[in-house]
């Protein structure tokens, strides 16, 4: 086991950095080729895209907690939902289903009573 990730943790990092570094070229291909015509910016080195390549990893990607910022909250949120929805009889999420309808414009609201 120990001979086989002495040969794989060198092409690992190599390819995670081949990855990197075609990345950053990409990145600065593109923003040569369409910034500074569109915008007057100036033209960036490949550090530069590495930079920005970087920055949105920080901003937008997060550090492998899937999917980026909030993903957490947004985890916690839908778990106490799951838990107040299954607390609830049988009456009460019918009555939550019509107050939801109401509000969200798929039927009429919950206060409105049908005339016969």
């Amino acid at each position: 086991m120990r001979r086989r990730w002495f040969f794989i943790a060198p092409l690992a990092i190599g390819g995670m950095l081949a990855l990197m570094a075609l990345g950053s070229v990409l990145v600065m291909a593109l923003w040569n080729w369409l910034l500074p015509l569109l915008f007057g910016l100036h033209q960036i080195t490949f550090w530069q895209a590495l930079g920005i390549l970087v920055l949105a990893r920080i901003l937008f990607g997060g550090w492998g907690h899937h999917g980026g910022f909030g993903w957490n909250f947004r985890q916690r949120m839908r778990e106490r939902w799951v838990e107040r929805w299954e607390r609830m009889t049988p009456e009460e999420r019918e009555r939550f289903r019509q107050g939801m309808r109401g509000r969200c414009g798929f039927g009429p609201p919950a206060s409105e009573s049908k005339v016969e």
